[in-house]
């Protein structure tokens, strides 16, 4: 019999916790006079930052309990704005870009208060040249609540370069014109400022003006003010019935009450139009966050909201839409896929056959699509942005362009691809639709074999996140947690790896970052941010691969938040595991109450959902054993009431209706309402570990130059070596800033990467053709009419062509190439129809040699309106020989964007370049 539970007394102080029968201790005479001594509480489960009790969650002085198990009450309240320093890093952004200097290098101001309560302001900061305040910080002194500041710059450089010559010329090379400056905002790190470059346009108190025309722009902030103060709710009550969704009740009022918030924040989450609202500060239908959510948990719970919610997400003509990404998403971004496995996913729980009908023609639409955009022959690999990491500064590094983001191929992307080419494949079988449907299950297994050959990491027990590079590729290092989880979930590692997967994976101290190490510079909310869906993630695949710690730490990493926030929340801050500080966040997250909802369902339960069958596969932690009831829980046309009892994932017993229910399946065919019990053997899994590491940031991407036969690049902090490479791969390891490089015999790219103590490696730095322009040839594409006269700048010879859905969509250029071998293709392009990080105006178009296909060009959006800039495509591989070769650029089917109408770019230069 278990024994009560005693809260720690200083849990009693706080008048969170109820009172507690207290055993009375004998002392002696001499004794201190407090006779009575509380009893130390065991916890259920505990790390160095929190605990978890049987009703209650403890991480230091912030405590949550569950009052029963429909209310929680918390104390939490975040310290974000407790400790801030004074010192305040920022720099300057024209357009809303990273653009004023090079990453790692910051103007800092201490905002300590002046004598006689004068006005704090920055000195008047010349664009481009960086300040660094000096001024020592006394210990234990922090930013005053709601300090103003006034912040300058200089502008005068800029604008005297617009009046020479038209433009002024960036850090990076790139060119601004006049016509184009639009806005002069600030970014840094302290409230209200922000690193996010992109959404400083919403933000108009950042923008910086020039009141007096005398070239210097200014605005004042006001830092840490007391409106930024973050709090959550203090209190969850359930208000909302929910007796139509299965109940669950078990020995620990804690996870039952998180298991109530969250199945009455899953009822919240449903707009009157039936469809699933992504989040309390997310309005509307997203792809992957809704298919996420389906495939944890919401196929089982509201099927017809779910389909409902994915048919709002197929174009007319019958294609799944790609709606977030980089540079006009489509297709930079190819994760839309995971739409298929969560339409998967709802056959599975319904077997509404209707429904198979229905998603199997979309799927097959777009994976053919797919194949010639985004598939890449050479690795077997597919193109494309890390799965819902869609903000590309925070997780990759600031060199790379959004055509530099398409060529790069992902961990969770790829897994993704595989699991919906099997899951189509499946269909095929079952609709008897497709004479040939192992097609797709053998692009399942070329895509398991490229991540398998490619992104395996055999010295460090895990995957790495992508390839990336230009010509030549190398693979990221770093560990990517929902990447890790799919390749465990959908078979992409084999039994043995999934086993090391789980145990080598980096996790941090409040769960499974989303990436690790974190990227230096860079605000938390991929970077430096744990996400539940993804930890409810890990913690299923950890279920698969037999590690009950991994299993335990993962239902305690999203219980605490759910627990101390009063919901639901989008994402937290991975070193500290507050809510604040992440770049934006929502309450509600329909993908953080699904994955709790999904530990119960698919983790303790194990419910294994397949064509014909469920499997209960259960895995109970020992610290979890007791008791624990579903009920009411809705299996196709059957109702199961579920009662388990002891812990570990043998089955020593189980029955249905009283009789043993063999293999633990029921069949699909199942009709009417039954009891099913399940006793576990307890028995505990073979020791299993987790590889826990400290937060740890990786050195700043080294920028490297060439100049009379060398390699040279600044210092970067922390480092303790540097690794080259030639052409992908590691050519050379130095503690100098400086390397001698042969003078080019054939084309050859370099690039450099810092090495810090502990063996964590920067980003790679920007490819760096040496000598390139030997092995390369240009072709002008300069238009016959009308389109040069278009008032755009900075292109290169006489002009440019205009290509759209109705303009040039035939472009052939014929080119002599002087030897046989491999070429890269890219064309220099303009594409000012949106910002990089938002809408859908990627144009696209196939590149043939005649009628041969060689490959996808796209030429992703780089700026609202900026026509100006201008940079390359994506290098496209053909072996050609040597003589005359007409190109070919065309507008196919396949090319249609998300957008349908504007599909749109400027072209003035082809170039051929013999890599090999």
């Amino acid at each position: 019999m278990r024994h009560r539970f005693c809260p720690p007394h200083f849990l009693l102080a706080l008048g969170l916790l109820g009172s507690c029968h207290m055993p009375k201790v004998t002392t002696s005479s001499s004794a201190s006079s407090n006779a009575l001594v509380p009893a130390p509480a065991q916890p259920i489960w505990q790390s160095e930052t929190y605990a978890l009790y049987p009703d209650s969650v403890v991480q230091g002085k912030h405590v949550a309990r569950a009052v029963s198990r429909t209310e929680l009450a918390s104390n939490y309240q975040s310290p974000a704005n407790e400790f801030q320093s004074p010192q305040v890093s920022f720099k300057f952004s024209l357009n809303g870009k990273d653009n004023e200097m090079q990453p790692g290098q910051d103007h800092v101001f201490v905002a300590l208060p002046k004598a006689g309560g004068a006005a704090l302001e920055t000195p008047v900061i010349v664009f481009g040249q960086q300040y660094v305040d000096k001024t020592p910080v006394p210990a234990n002194t922090y930013l005053a609540p709601n300090t103003p500041l006034k912040i300058r710059v200089d502008m005068r450089p800029v604008l005297a370069a617009f009046q020479k010559q038209g433009y002024y010329q960036l850090y990076n090379g790139q060119k601004l014109y006049k016509d184009d400056l639009k806005h002069v905002h600030v970014a840094g790190n302290t409230t209200p400022l922000s690193w996010d470059f992109d959404n400083l346009i919403n933000k108009p108190q950042l923008e910086l003006k020039d009141p007096d025309g005398d070239g210097i722009y200014e605005t004042t902030v006001v830092l840490n003010a007391h409106s930024d103060a973050k709090t959550t709710a203090k209190q969850w009550k359930q208000s909302l019935d929910v007796s139509g969704f299965p109940q669950y009740q078990s020995d620990y009022p804690l996870l039952d009450a998180v298991y109530n918030l969250s199945i009455e924040e899953a009822k919240r989450a449903v707009e009157p139009d039936g469809t699933f609202r992504t989040g309390q500060e997310w309005a509307g239908v997203w792809t992957r966050d809704i298919s996420y959510s389906i495939i944890l948990s919401q196929a089982l719970l509201q099927p017809e909201v779910a389909k409902t919610s994915l048919m709002r997400k197929v174009t007319p003509d019958g294609r799944i839409i790609q709606d977030t990404g980089t540079g006009g998403a489509y297709p930079c971004s190819t994760d839309r896929m995971i739409w298929a496995v969560a339409a998967w996913e709802i056959y599975l729980t319904t077997g509404d056959e209707a429904w198979l009908r229905k998603v199997y023609h979309i799927i097959k639409k777009s994976i053919e699509d797919d194949v010639p955009n985004a598939y890449d022959a050479q690795t077997g690999l597919v193109r494309g942005e890390s799965s819902f990491l869609d903000w590309r500064e925070q997780t990759y590094p600031k060199w790379m362009q959004p055509a530099d983001i398409y060529e790069s191929e992902n961990l969770g992307t790829n897994a993704v691809h595989a699991q919906a080419n099997t899951v189509l494949s499946h269909m095929a079988r079952l609709l008897k639709e497709d004479g040939d449907p192992m097609r797709f299950s053998k692009l399942a297994e070329r895509i398991r074999g490229g991540i398998n050959e490619h992104l395996w990491q055999a010295e460090k027990g895990y995957y790495g996140q992508y390839l990336y590079g230009r010509t030549y590729k190398t693979v990221s290092p770093r560990a990517e947690a929902l990447g890790a989880a799919l390749s465990v979930l959908f078979d992409v590692a084999p039994t043995e790896r999934q086993t090391t997967v789980v145990q080598r994976t980096p996790v941090m101290a409040y769960g499974i970052p989303c990436i690790y190490p974190q990227i230096a510079g860079i605000p938390p909310y991929h970077n430096n941010a744990v996400w539940p869906f993804v930890q409810s993630y890990w913690g299923l695949a950890a279920a698969k691969a037999g590690n009950e710690t991994a299993l335990m730490e993962s239902i305690a990493a999203v219980t605490r938040p759910a627990a101390l926030f009063v919901t639901n929340k989008e994402n937290f801050v991975a070193s500290n595991g507050d809510f604040a500080g992440t770049q934006v966040n929502s309450s509600v997250m329909l993908w953080s109450l699904s994955g709790n909802l999904g530990l119960v369902y698919k983790g303790l339960f194990g419910m294994d959902f397949q064509a014909d069958k469920l499997v209960f596969r259960p895995f109970v932690p020992q610290v979890l054993q007791g008791t624990r009831r579903l009920t009411n829980f809705k299996y196709r046309q059957a109702v199961l009431n579920v009662e388990m009892t002891g812990y570990g994932r043998t089955i020593r017993s189980i029955t249905m209706d009283g009789q043993p229910l063999p293999e633990a399946t029921l069949l699909a065919t199942l009709t009417g309402t039954h009891n099913i019990r399940i006793e576990l053997a307890n028995e505990a899994p073979s020791a299993a570990a987790q590889n826990k590491v400290p937060h740890h940031i990786s050195p700043m991407t080294p920028a490297v130059s060439y100049r009379s036969g060398r390699l040279s690049w600044p210092a970067v902090a922390g480092a303790k070596a540097y690794q080259v490479l030639r052409n992908g791969q590691f050519a050379a390891r130095t503690t100098d800033t400086d390397f001698a490089v042969p003078a080019p015999t054939a084309y050859t790219e370099y690039q450099v990467l810092a090495v810090d103590a502990a063996g964590h490696e920067s980003f790679a730095s920007e490819p760096l053709a040496i000598e390139g322009d030997k092995f390369r040839r240009s072709y002008e594409l300069e238009a016959s009419a009308p389109a040069a006269k278009l008032p755009y700048k900075g292109f290169a010879g006489k002009g440019f062509i205009e290509i759209s859905k109705t303009q040039n969509r035939r472009v052939a250029v014929r080119v002599q190439v002087p030897a046989d071998g491999v070429y890269a293709i890219d064309f220099r392009y303009a594409n000012g129809n949106g910002p990089i990080n938002t809408s859908n105006k990627c144009a696209i178009r196939t590149l043939r040699n005649g009628v041969r296909q060689l490959g996808t060009v796209v030429l992703p959006q780089r700026g609202v309106g900026e026509w100006s800039d201008w940079g390359y495509s994506n290098p496209v591989m053909a072996q050609l020989s040597k003589g005359t070769h007409t190109l070919t650029l065309t507008f196919e089917r396949a090319n249609e964007n998300m957008n349908g109408e504007v599909n749109q770019a400027m072209l003035d230069q082809l170039r051929l370049t013999r890599v090999r």
